[in-house]
């Protein structure tokens, strides 16, 4: 059976983030974020819900958030979920699960504090470095395979000038008379 585990969450900082370098001189940046949920319950009445989340960032995307990242200010993350378990000094069990980060983008905070984005309101990425000889890509640094049109649609190249507007693909024909006959 085929294994995924993604996730992909937007949310504000709840504290600075806490980088430190380990012994064998790997950077690391702690950092938690809180992830609101708005729904309405069957009496038609607001409510939010507070999702708090771990998350853990290594190398060069750990110095970077540390860097620009302070308490309040929103962050998008892609990563993965990850099971902690260790045993206190008392000999009690404990697990945590959190999020091992592979992306980030920067969000524009609407004059919350910001997120010192400067592209109209739109994420500003920044990605995993490749993976080491021998690993499979991530999933989000994987290649997405070129779009392909229904045979005998008609699509337009993009314009000359707006090279990251997407094709319009115009409604198929009407169907020849021999296929309305066929049953759906």
């Amino acid at each position: 059976m085929a294994s995924f585990n993604k996730v992909i969450l937007a949310g504000n900082l709840t504290r600075d983030p806490e980088f430190r370098v380990t012994p064998n001189g790997q950077q690391v940046c702690k950092l938690g974020i809180a992830v609101n949920r708005r729904f309405t319950t069957q009496s038609g009445e607001q409510r939010d819900e507070t999702t708090f989340v771990d998350v853990d960032a290594w190398g060069r995307q750990a110095e970077t958030i540390s860097k620009y990242f302070s308490k309040g200010k929103p962050i998008l993350i892609e990563g993965r979920l990850k099971l902690e378990q260790w045993q206190t000094q008392q000999g009690e069990n404990r697990s945590r699960l959190g999020v091992t980060l592979e992306s980030f983008s920067f969000i524009d905070g609407g004059g919350q504090g910001g997120g010192g984005n400067s592209h109209g309101g739109q994420p500003q990425g920044y990605s995993a470095p490749p993976p080491a000889q021998g690993q499979p890509a991530p999933f989000s640094q994987q290649p997405a395979p070129p779009p392909q049109a229904p045979q005998g649609a008609y699509t337009q190249p993009p314009p000359a000038a707006a090279q990251d507007v997407p094709a319009q693909t115009p409604p198929p024909a009407a169907a020849d008379e021999e296929d309305e006959d066929v049953p759906f």
